[in-house]
């Protein structure tokens, strides 16, 4: 998948098996804090250098631009549902994520099951999607890949959806207005009245799914708190699925398809978040961690609108040992970076404007470097004025703008001036490390978002290793006019919340696989 190689894999199952009952709230009914939904979050980097993925994140940037580009033109913009939905639910869940160093993809993982009976897969999850696909039989592919993205024992079903097999399983029909209006890359061309609904969904540099897309159960376990544990089920109904047929991809063979976490109405996101409190949230581990490492994302926009409208996730560090483990949350569990016990977090405004959807926005007033606000311009943040930032989980480093880029880098390099440079293509700043004795303080780096959200990641996260005895800066240039991207190695060890239905982001620093 060359949308840029560092994604969440989440390992997804989709399935019909037992249901958890859905707290039927009237009037102002709000979701329960206590159980919740969580995934496992698997980076894939290491056998992905810094090189290969500092040349992805640029095609990742190309296809963000486009996209947001496309997103201005529209005229006509859908009307999200996320916002005015009711969460009609008491509980969450959470699935593990784990770095995919391992599989030289630099992705993250997550396990999912879809179809009834359930059919397991792994998934790539991706803020910047707004379309779940999986592989179906049939699907023409290069090779597959020889080794499972996740630590924890691996299907052994083969992992293709049989849609044939699922009583669940409905086409959505071509001549459908929701083919025509709300199915992104849906093909207009229809063979009959009752054909399916079939999509030609285009990534950067040549990447693409092609298949026909329904709608399907997913069934997740429920969760009281940390670990994921608990035997109740969870039965969201009616996903968007892809039943991909054709693909073209790199990033797709150690995959089995994508979760989509972006904000849009056919979202995994958007309906999760409104069944679990309206948001979702993640921790990413370290994207060089032991392949045992596990993080979370945590739902509450599909799966967010049944969980309470919410998702989270936190991303351990991408060095972390193989073994490290975080989560995809959807709902506010115990740990949720907006309970009452999380007084280290900061919440600034979630920009879910349809200027950048499907992706996330938000608000940066001021970088600075060792306490020093940097001299950017306003405009650079501003998404009226053809700026703006989005998190961004598809991208590993992080891309600013022009003029961003050259005071961060101005900045950051003159106290690192002392150092013995390294050519090192594509990174404009490399240096010798070993000169030193790899004991030279790294000047701090610092983001202010709007609401006097502070974000100060760790040292490691923008001063990265990128060979043996090297560090770079990592921090790419992008275009201006254009958009800022922060990418997931920046993100790293804080908990993320995306509350959508108060249109909140939420952090706090945290290890992540605790």
């Amino acid at each position: 998948m060359a949308r840029g190689k560092v994604v969440l894999m989440v390992v997804v199952c989709l399935a019909v098996a037992a249901a958890a009952a859905a707290a039927s709230g009237g009037g102002h009914s709000r979701a329960r804090r206590g159980k919740s939904a969580r995934l496992q979050l698997v980076p894939a980097a290491p056998g992905a250098s810094m090189v290969e993925r500092a040349r992805d994140d640029r095609r990742r940037h190309e296809y963000i631009s486009a996209r947001l580009a496309a997103s201005r033109r529209r005229r006509a913009v859908e009307t999200s549902s996320v916002s005015s939905s009711r969460a009609v639910a008491t509980s969450a869940f959470a699935m593990p994520l784990s770095s995919g160093a391992y599989t030289g993809t630099g992705q993250y993982f997550v396990r999912f099951r879809v179809g009834t009976p359930a059919q397991p897969f792994v998934l790539i999850a991706d803020t910047g999607s707004d379309l779940t696909w999986v592989k179906c039989r049939g699907a023409a592919s290069p090779s597959h890949a020889t080794s499972s993205p996740a630590a924890a024992p691996a299907p052994t079903l083969p992992r293709v959806f049989r849609p044939g097999d699922s009583k669940t399983w409905s086409p959505i029909p071509c001549s459908s207005e929701t083919c025509k209006s709300t199915i992104p890359f849906s093909l207009a061309n229809c063979s009959s009245s009752t054909a399916a609904c079939s999509y030609d969904y285009r990534y950067n540099d040549d990447s693409a799914a092609r298949g026909v897309v329904g709608t399907d159960s997913a069934t997740v376990a429920l969760s009281g708190g940390r670990g994921g544990g608990g035997d109740r089920k969870a039965k969201l109904q009616g996903v968007v699925l892809g039943c991909t047929t054709a693909y073209g991809g790199q990033g797709f063979e150690a995959s089995d398809g994508v979760l989509s976490l972006g904000y849009s109405n056919i979202s995994f996101a958007s309906r999760a978040a409104s069944r679990f409190g309206g948001r979702f949230s993640y921790c990413l581990v370290d994207h060089l961690a032991p392949r045992n490492a596990y993080s979370n994302i945590s739902f509450a926009s599909r799966a967010a609108s049944r969980f309470g409208g919410r998702f989270s996730y936190c991303l351990v560090d991408h060095l972390a040992p193989r073994n490290a483990t975080s989560y995809l949350t959807f709902g506010a569990g115990p740990d949720a970076a907006s309970s009452s016990s999380s007084s280290s977090s900061s919440r600034t405004p979630l920009l879910l404007d349809a200027r950048v959807r499907p992706f996330y926005a938000v608000t940066v007033d001021s970088v600075s470097v060792d306490g020093v606000a940097l001299d950017i311009p306003a405009e650079v943040w501003d998404v009226g004025r053809n700026g703006g930032t989005i998190i961004d989980s598809g991208t590993s480093l992080t891309v600013l703008a022009t003029p961003a880029y050259k005071a961060v880098v101005a900045a950051l390099s003159k106290q690192l001036a002392g150092l013995p440079r390294v050519t090192m293509d594509p990174f404009d700043y490399c240096y010798n490390w070993t000169a030193r004795g790899g004991n030279l303080a790294v000047p701090k780096l610092a983001v202010q978002f709007a609401g006097s959200a502070r974000l100060e990641p760790p040292a490691k996260s923008y001063v990265i290793d990128a060979a043996p005895g090297v560090k770079c800066i990592g921090v790419q240039e992008g275009a201006w006019p254009g958009v800022s991207v922060i990418g997931n190695i920046l993100q790293q060890e804080h908990l993320w919340e995306f509350d959508l239905t108060n249109r909140w982001l939420r952090f706090r620093q945290t290890s992540c696989t605790q």
